[in-house]
């Protein structure tokens, strides 16, 4: 059995789903359904006994302290964090609880857990912690590509309280001997993704018909990582990883933010064209820049493929060809979320047992 904390959000839940596809052993899904954590992601596995969903918070150590002593798990991934650079300028405090603070609560929860454990368990248990690119900060045009000995350069108060969790990580190994893994990840992309991040924003609004924003001139560059290529790596991570080390995955994929635009443009034209014939790229819009904007960030991810034999499986032609997809073929989901009705289907699904952690 694993324990995934975060595990209704969009990576957690996607790998939750990849999980349960590949493997026969079973997940405690530990999620506190903030506005981004949504349970209609997982309906498919709502009754399978494989899945055991607990509604809470990794920062209430009792609860996790008694989620691990009553389900002893051989790993925890901590998938769970505040992750939008927007809502962290609005807002850091929310970032700072979760991804630090709570971040340190459960290390210690999890070190009380496996300390304890007979040697063998000891010996095998794994804690992998997933983070991000945006912790080594920014790179020009010409910086070659951020591997995992670049210094952080945290430039956002989401990417800073992320490096914070990090660090935190990295010292419970050194000090206490915990068995850590981390993993850096590039931009995901992919079905089930909150409508406030690039790709799917562009989608939802271009479909209703409202503009689609682009911060400044739209050349800031990312590396786009489809999500379930995200899955596959960490699957590999926690199955192979060199105990205390880091490893960054990647899509080997680079993209300026106005290209993304305009393919998911060129393919909602192919896909389901406007009514009135018009281009959906007409309906892009150049909006102020938002500050500390990262101008460009690049993974490499060559040490997983060396190391662990890892590649992703699609290009982003073929990945986002199947988000779009997803998309317009799932649109009750995106506006189940818009509007919040999720939440009834959470009351309805689970009543109490969402909030009692069984």
């Amino acid at each position: 059995m694993i324990l995934v904390t975060g595990g209704a959000g969009f990576i957690g839940a996607n790998f939750v789903l990849d999980w349960l596809a590949n493997h026969d052993e079973s997940v405690i899904n530990l999620d506190k359904l903030t506005y981004a954590g949504n349970l209609q992601t997982l309906a498919s596995v709502a009754d399978d006994p494989r899945h055991i969903f607990v509604r809470g918070d990794i920062g209430d150590s009792a609860l996790v302290d008694r989620l691990l002593a009553e389900h002893r798990p051989r790993a925890v991934l901590n998938f769970a964090a505040e992750s939008h650079v927007d809502r962290s300028i609005h807002g850091p405090e929310d970032f700072v609880q979760t991804n630090v603070l709570g971040t340190f609560r459960l290390l210690e929860s999890v070190r009380g857990y496996w300390s304890k454990l007979p040697e063998a368990d000891k010996s095998a248990f794994r804690f992998l912690h997933v983070s991000t690119d945006e912790v080594y900060g920014t790179l020009s045009a010409s910086d070659p590509a951020f591997t995992e000995t670049n210094r952080y350069e945290p430039n956002s108060p989401y990417s800073a309280s992320k490096a914070a969790s990090d660090h935190l990580v990295r010292a419970w190994h050194h000090t206490y001997g915990l068995p850590v893994l981390t993993t850096n990840c590039s931009n995901n992309y992919g079905p089930y993704h909150f409508p406030e991040k690039l790709i799917p924003l562009m989608i939802v609004n271009a479909l209703a018909g409202k503009p689609l924003p682009v911060y400044g001139d739209g050349m800031q560059v990312r590396d786009w990582l489809y999500v379930r290529d995200h899955c596959s790596a960490i699957r590999r991570v926690l199955e192979a990883g060199t105990l205390g080390e880091t490893y960054n995955v990647g899509g080997w994929n680079e993209k300026p933010n106005i290209e993304i635009v305009k393919t998911v443009c060129a393919l909602l034209d192919e896909l389901q064209p406007r009514a009135d014939g018009k281009p959906y790229a007409e309906q892009i819009s150049h909006v102020t820049d938002r500050p500390g904007h990262d101008r460009r960030y690049a993974i490499d991810a060559r040490k997983l493929e060396r190391e662990l034999g890892w590649k992703p499986a699609e290009t982003f032609d073929t990945g986002i060809r199947k988000t779009v997809q997803w998309y317009l073929a799932n649109q009750e989901w995106v506006a189940n979320v818009q509007s919040g009705g999720y939440r009834d289907w959470v009351a309805r699904q689970y009543g109490d047992r969402a909030g009692a952690g069984a």
